[in-house]
C-alpha cells in the first residue's frame, strides 16, 4: 500500500474518505501561489467548488429516528448557531402525524453529533380548524426551515409556518441562557409577512446595520431588506415583500428562489447562501453563493458562476425529493465554515470549507457585480 502525505493530510489511494481532502489541500497550496498567475487563469484552471467544499464521510449526520413519532420520516433543512464554541443545530422533522416540528442536536467538532434530543424543541401554532398540505416539503401544518441568529443576549429564529391559512413567515426568540440550558421558553409567535400572501425564507442579519435590525426578505429580482427599529411587529405590522421568479444575468440559475441561512459577516462582506433551480435539472434545488457589501448589503459584490453545493452523493439522491440540497444555516469555527443543509428532504448533512479559501475562490471564480 502506498501512503502519500501532503500538508498533514494523509492520502491512501483509492480511499474516497481522503481523496477529496487531499485534492483540496493541493488546490489550496496552488491558490496561495495564485498571485504569480494571470487574473482569472487560476479560477478557470484550478478552482472548482467540489474542491473548496468537503462533504465528510460522516454524512448524513442526522437521519430520521423511527423510535420518535415526530421525526420518524424526515429530518432536514437545518439552521445552525455557534455559542461558546459549540455548534447547535435546529432541524425540521416530520413523523407519523405529518405535523412539522423542530428538533435539536449539537456538535463540538461540527460533524460528529454528540447530543440529540428525543423530543421536539419548537412547534408552531397550528390552525386547529384544518390543515393544508405543504408542497415545499411535505406535511399538513407546522413550522419549517429554521434560521437562527444571536443579537446581544437573545436568539431570534425566523421560519416558515403553514396550515389552512397559508404559507407565511414567523418569528420567535429565546434568551441565550434558556437556550444553552435547554429550557425551551420561546416567545410568542409573530407573523412578520403579509398574512394574505405566500411568503417564505426571511433571514435576519446577526447584527444591526446603522442602528436598525435588518431582515432580508427577497433576493429576486433584487436584494430586498427591511430595516426596523424593533422586532415587536405590533398592531398588525408586517413586512411587505415582492418576489419574481427569474434568473440572474449570466447566472447558472434558470429560476432564483430565496435566501438560505442568515448572512455571515466576514472581512470581505456578508456571505449569503441561496437556492436556485438550473435549466437542465429544474426539479433540483441547488445552493448558490454571493457576497454582499458590509455597509450596503443590497449591493452584490460577487456571485458564484456555478452552484457551490449540489447533489452528488447517495444520501442527496435517495429520499422524499431526490436531488434537493437546501440550507438554512452555516457557522464559522476556527477559520472553517460549516454549511448545514438538508439532503433529498430526508437527511441533515454538512459541508465544510476553509473560510479564506472560500472567499478567495468566490472572488476569483465569481462574477463581479457592479
Amino acid at each position: 500500500m502506498i501512503i502519500v502525505a501532503l500538508g498533514g493530510i494523509v492520502r491512501v489511494p483509492g480511499d474516497p474518505r481522503f481523496e477529496a481532502e487531499f485534492e483540496r489541500e493541493k488546490m489550496f497550496r496552488e491558490v496561495s501561489k495564485g498571485e504569480e498567475k494571470a487574473p482569472g487563469e487560476l479560477a478557470s484552471a484550478k478552482i472548482t467548488w467540489r474542491g473548496v467544499f468537503i462533504k465528510p464521510h460522516l454524512n448524513p449526520i442526522i437521519a430520521p429516528n423511527p423510535s420518535n413519532y415526530w421525526e420518524a420520516y424526515q429530518t432536514f433543512n437545518p439552521g445552525a448557531i455557534i455559542l461558546d464554541g459549540r455548534i447547535h443545530i435546529v432541524y425540521r422533522a416530520l413523523g407519523v402525524d405529518w405535523i412539522s416540528r423542530f428538533g435539536y442536536a449539537a456538535s463540538t467538532d461540527g460533524a460528529m453529533i454528540d447530543e440529540r434530543h428525543s423530543h421536539p424543541i419548537y412547534q408552531s401554532s397550528v390552525n386547529s380548524q384544518g390543515h393544508a398540505f405543504s408542497a415545499s416539503g411535505g406535511g399538513f401544518g407546522g413550522c419549517e426551515d429554521p434560521r437562527l441568529v444571536r443579537i446581544d443576549d437573545v436568539i431570534y429564529m425566523t421560519y416558515n409556518l403553514f396550515d389552512s391559512r397559508g404559507l407565511r413567515v414567523g418569528l420567535t426568540s429565546i434568551s441565550v441562557e434558556d437556550f444553552l440550558n435547554k429550557r425551551w421558553r420561546w416567545s410568542e409567535e409573530k407573523i412578520i409577512s403579509n398574512p394574505g400572501k405566500i411568503n417564505k425564507n426571511f433571514v435576519l442579519f446577526p447584527e444591526k446595520i446603522n442602528g436598525r435590525y435588518a431582515i432580508l426578505h427577497s433576493i429576486s429580482p433584487k436584494i430586498q431588506i427591511a430595516y426596523l427599529e424593533d422586532l415587536s411587529f405590533e398592531k398588525e405590522k408586517y413586512i411587505e415583500s415582492y418576489y419574481e421568479p427569474r434568473s440572474y444575468p449570466g447566472g447558472w440559475e434558470s429560476v432564483v428562489k430565496g435566501a438560505g441561512g442568515p448572512p455571515i459577516k466576514t472581512s470581505e462582506g456578508w456571505l449569503l447562501f441561496y437556492h436556485g433551480l438550473s435549466g437542465d435539472e429544474p426539479w433540483k434545488y441547488k445552493i448558490g453563493l454571493m457576497l454582499l457589501d458590509l455597509d450596503h448589503p443590497e449591493r452584490v459584490l460577487y456571485r458564484a458562476r456555478s452552484p457551490v453545493i449540489e447533489a452528488d452523493q447517495w444520501y442527496e439522491r435517495e429520499g422524499f425529493k431526490p436531488g434537493v440540497t437546501y440550507t438554512c444555516g452555516a457557522v464559522v469555527k476556527n477559520g472553517e465554515l460549516f454549511l448545514y443543509y438538508g439532503a433529498a428532504d430526508k437527511y441533515v448533512c454538512v459541508a465544510k470549507a476553509p473560510l479564506d479559501l472560500l472567499l478567495d475562490a468566490l472572488k476569483r471564480e465569481g462574477a463581479a457585480q457592479s
